[in-house]
């Protein structure tokens, strides 16, 4: 894994086949960065999971049996690297393998259909990760017992015990409060202000010289320095704005690709000892925003509709 993690910080511009590859999976991404950001507890962390788990996919294509649907060969890659993402967090259960099996002998009916609603469905990172992915794959995205098993990498008898220790749990919670807006950074405020007084010195300033920069599906790699200047030969009139997505402080693109103050693209930065190391652009993914809970921009609470996040992050 690490290996293949190297590989795709260093891919650079990616090429048009791997491009078309992504395009041919444009229907599978909803739910793909739906199930990884459920599990990871932020849309940020499960679009970028989703994504490395698609140039994963593409890198292993040798060994997908092409007579077999290519969705659930994706979606096990992505859920084993989000049980590695958990477990780097260091928040999975140490208790959770054994418990896996204890109540295998002990069945109960199924419910037909979707079982969590969207209300419920926020409160899955709050189960062992088991529970948790069995909740989502079963009871969310409505897959059988065996394909969920299959995916899990457990038994139809594990997938059921985990299901009815997690749905009780989930019943037993109280409803999950809306994410608080946190104080955006002042380096925030700093790069969104010479951002918009296009001082891209300025900007490269807070920038470290080794940080490194992923525009989705477009490019991974280091920060060049026409990064900045690229955002000039955009069709529409553009600002950065502060955002919170979530209770996560990111840059919001209003404008530049999108007419109006629709949203372009959202920036996410990592930063360390007052620098930027890390800057995730994610533009051209509608799909990005709808897990998340609470979208605030510059300052004002927005609620956007379906046709809304398409408008705004399909441009």
């Amino acid at each position: 894994m690490p290996r293949m993690q190297d590989e795709f910080e260093q891919s650079g511009r990616f090429d048009a086949r791997y491009v078309a590859f992504v395009a041919a999976l444009e229907a599978l991404r909803p739910r793909l960065q739906r199930y990884c950001a459920r599990m990871t507890g932020s849309v940020f962390d499960g679009e970028d999971i989703a994504q490395e788990a698609i140039f994963e996919a593409y890198r292993k294509l040798e060994r997908y049996d092409s007579a077999l649907p290519l969705a659930p060969w994706i979606t096990r890659i992505a859920h084993n690297r989000c049980i590695d993402f958990i477990r780097r967090q260091k928040t999975r259960a140490s208790a959770e393998s054994a418990a896996v099996d204890m109540d295998e002998g002990q069945d109960s009916p199924e419910p037909s259909g979707p079982w969590v609603d969207r209300a419920l469905e926020s409160l899955v990172t709050r189960l062992p990760p088991m529970e948790r992915a069995c909740i989502l794959l079963k009871d969310v995205f409505d897959y059988s017992l065996a394909e969920t098993a299959a995916l899990v990498g457990s038994t139809v008898g594990g997938v059921k015990a985990a299901l009815k220790r997690g749905r009780s749990k989930l019943a037993s919670l109280p409803p999950a409060a809306l994410p608080r807006a946190t104080a955006p950074p002042e380096l925030h405020l700093l790069y969104i202000e010479r951002f918009n007084r296009r001082d891209w010195d300025g900007v490269r300033d807070l920038i470290r010289d080794d940080a490194r920069l992923r525009i989705s599906d477009v490019y991974a790699g280091g920060v060049k320095r026409s990064y900045l200047t690229t955002f000039e030969g955009m069709p529409f009139p553009f600002r950065l704005a502060q955002g919170d997505i979530d209770g996560e402080a990111v840059l919001v693109l209003l404008g530049g690709l999108a007419a109006s103050d629709l949203v372009s693209a959202v920036i996410r930065l990592d930063v360390s000892d007052g620098k930027v190391t890390r800057i995730h652009h994610y533009t051209r993914c509608p799909w990005l925003l709808q897990p998340a809970r609470r979208i605030v921009v510059d300052g004002v609470r927005r609620i956007l509709n379906q046709q809304a996040l398409d408008a705004s992050m399909l441009a």
